[in-house]
């Protein structure tokens, strides 16, 4: 930095005003001044030194947060400091584009603007602040949003983003030094943020549908307000302690305890005096030779002698850095018991009133990329933490019903597919995408262990909902090899240890599954041989010929009652039809048509609630078009659909193809009569 530009730098920090102790005095061209500080920063160089000089000269602490207390009224100033607050809290990964920097100079920058952030938020523990913001944005939401101004939106975004930048802070464990069960400066953030009615007012954006277009801001926000947590410990906390937690905390201080006596023993094993005895005797080892080619001398216990290496003192060679297995970064922790109870009471609240809610629009943004690259993330933990939550707490399907479908887990799978590839591809952000890949595959996991909860349920619809999800990811060849495929592809430079031992769980609870779905059927995928009766060579033509031919309406008058009284008494129609096979060589649309045929047979075969079943089943899968009907249908329609079946001139390929080779058949054996 240039000596004139410190000295401008030096003098626009300087007028911005002075604090006594009680309360800030600001300059009379205090605005400008912000505003000026904006500009430097917009004009940042790539070391980023002015951002760097701003955070050594502590201007946030200082000057900014206490103007922030005194003249928040003032509109015009209140929204400049707004914006200067948010540009300095900006994460350091984002100034430089996601990619660490590899250079050594610029790696000490990147971490001196880490020190600043953490500076940055130490000194936003103060509930002071948030309640102001609090109290700013409560004023804003409560005019409707189609009456809100530009600004006014832009200082609700600019406030959601600001609490978001305080809380991606990373922590810094050796310098806070906090043990679990001890409040950390991220636990002060978030109580200061309860105190303050900050997290209500998350809820309340969280629960309308009218603050849409906040709903990406109010995902990423609980995610980084629950990274630390285990939603399992989340669930249990009570406000008594429960056996189970004194049990693993009098655990966890016995195994310090002696691990920490047996460092103390192996340090008075090193260095007391005690030499060993070379007078035990020596030994000479036969047929080895030394480097004076004679017997080798070996000066050790003889029962130690298959302990003989001589490459204990040889360097090791060296592993490339880039060849090195991937590290877990686990950062969870047990937060102080006041605020495991109040993030427990907010992750009910959030679950009862605006999950499903939540989710379905925040995905409706990401298929139709109205959200920014990479959003997906927050998604897939959105997804795992509260279905574990919820798993663990008071387990009720409607809850988290949004996320717990086909469709779910058609798009979990994509997400996999779609990080492997970039893995591959984008080979400098390689952990990015591997940590991203981990939160699919935690999240796909989730979804496996909500079906195991809903198999164990009373409740016979949500096993039935279970049944036809199971249907779905075992019959399809794809679900049913993605965690083949993702131990194929297993590669610890790519992947962490943690990964694995996910991968090898979800793969535990797969086959668990498919063992249970398969209990009660011989036969899940392969088609069941049906063995069919031989006609007999020689044919009465003439008795064939006699049968009259009925017409499909004189047919449906006669059995129209009858199907009328079985769609009318529908217990004893199956549920488990299964109308499509994944094993088979035909493709969906060559299935679909002898889906249809099938139920025409069946019909003029009169075996109606085996129809009706196959009918259902094939509208489940086959649901584009209403080519089987619709879901919502009433009886009425239901019984017409049924008719038109039932009268339609199918040509069924098979049938076709069957008279034609009996034909064949029928013509080579009256060739050989009338040879003999």
């Amino acid at each position: 930095m240039s000596s004139l530009l410190y000295a401008e730098l030096a003098a626009t920090c300087n007028a911005l005003g002075y604090f006594d102790g009680n309360k800030y005095y600001i300059d009379t061209h205090c605005q400008e001044t912000i505003k000026d500080l904006i500009r430097y920063l917009r004009r940042d160089d790539e070391n980023h030194e002015i951002r760097r000089y701003i955070g050594e000269s502590k201007i946030l602490q200082a000057d900014l947060l206490p103007i922030l207390k005194d003249y928040w009224e003032k509109a015009d100033l209140f929204d400049v400091i707004l914006r200067l607050l948010v540009n300095l809290t900006n994460p350091a990964l984002l100034l430089y584009r996601e990619e660490l920097p590899a250079e050594k100079t610029s790696r000490n920058y990147y971490l001196q603007i880490i020190t600043h952030l953490q500076s940055y938020k130490e000194a936003f523990c103060d509930h002071t602040v948030w309640a102001l913001l609090s109290k700013k944005l409560g004023g804003i939401l409560q005019i409707d949003s189609m009456e809100r101004d530009e600004d006014k939106g832009l200082v609700i975004e600019r406030i959601l983003i600001l609490v978001r930048n305080v809380l991606q802070v990373p922590a810094d464990p050796e310098a806070e030094k906090r043990t679990d069960n001890d409040a950390s400066i991220h636990d002060q953030v978030l109580w200061a943020l309860q105190q303050s009615g900050m997290i209500d007012l998350f809820l309340y954006i969280a629960c309308s549908e009218n603050e849409q277009q906040y709903y990406m801001h109010i995902l990423e926000i609980v995610s980084l307000m629950l990274r630390e947590q285990n939603p399992t410990e989340l669930a249990d906390a009570a406000i008594t302690r429960s056996i189970e937690e004194k049990e693993r905390d009098e655990a966890e201080l016995i195994a310090i305890r002696q691990e920490e006596i047996r460092q103390r023993q192996a340090k008075l094993k090193k260095f007391t005096g005690a030499r060993h005895s070379r007078f035990a005797g020596t030994y000479v080892l036969k047929d080895m030779k030394s480097i004076s080619d004679n017997d080798i001398i070996y000066h050790k216990p003889w029962n130690k002698v298959d302990s003989l290496d001589f490459d204990q003192d040889k360097a090791r060679q060296k592993r490339p850095k880039n060849r090195l297995p991937m590290k877990s970064e686990g950062s969870q922790r047990r937060s102080a018991f006041s605020i495991r109870l109040f993030l427990r009471e907010f992750c009910v609240e959030f679950l009862n009133g605006a999950y499903n809610t939540l989710m379905y629009h925040v995905k409706d943004g990401l298929v139709r990329a109205k959200a920014q690259a990479n959003d997906e993330s927050y998604y897939m933990w959105a997804m795992k933490f509260f279905m574990e939550f919820n798993r663990n707490y008071k387990f009720q399907v409607k809850l988290v019903s949004e996320t717990m479908s086909v469709q779910t887990f058609h798009y979990v799978q994509t997400q996999l597919e779609n990080c492997y590839d970039m893995l591959s591809s984008d080979k400098k952000k390689m952990l990015l995408w591997s940590r991203r890949m981990h939160l699919a595959l935690k999240a796909y996991k989730e979804l496996l262990m909500t079906l195991t909860a809903m198999d164990k349920s009373d409740n016979s619809a949500i096993c039935e909902s279970s049944k036809i999800i199971k249907n779905n990811i075992f019959y399809v060849v794809e679900y049913r090899e993605l965690i083949l495929t993702l131990f194929l592809n297993f590669d610890e430079i790519k992947f962490t240890k943690s990964y694995l031992k996910d991968l090898v769980e979800t793969a535990h609870i797969f086959l668990k599954l498919l063992e249970h779905f398969c209990s009660n059927r011989n036969i899940v995928v392969q088609k069941r041989a049906v063995s069919r009766r031989h006609k007999s060579r020689k044919s009465n033509v003439t008795a064939q010929e006699a049968v009259p031919i009925q017409r499909p309406e004189e047919l449906w008058d006669e059995v129209g009652p009858q199907i009328s009284t079985v769609l009318q008494n529908s217990w004893n129609i199956p549920t488990d039809v299964i109308p499509f096979d994944a094993a088979s060589d035909r493709n969906m649309d060559e299935q679909k048509v002898d889906a249809m045929c099938k139920i025409q047979t069946l019909l003029r075969n009169q075996q109606f609630e085996e129809a009706i079943g196959l009918l259902r089943a094939a509208r489940e899968v086959w649901p584009e078009n209403d080519y089987f009907g619709n879901a919502n249908m009433a009886p009425e329609e239901e019984f017409m659909a049924v008719r038109d079946i039932f009268m339609a001139n199918i040509q069924n390929p098979d049938e076709d193809q069957t008279r034609a080779a009996a034909e064949a058949v029928q013509v080579n054996e009256e060739e050989e009569d009338e040879e003999e």
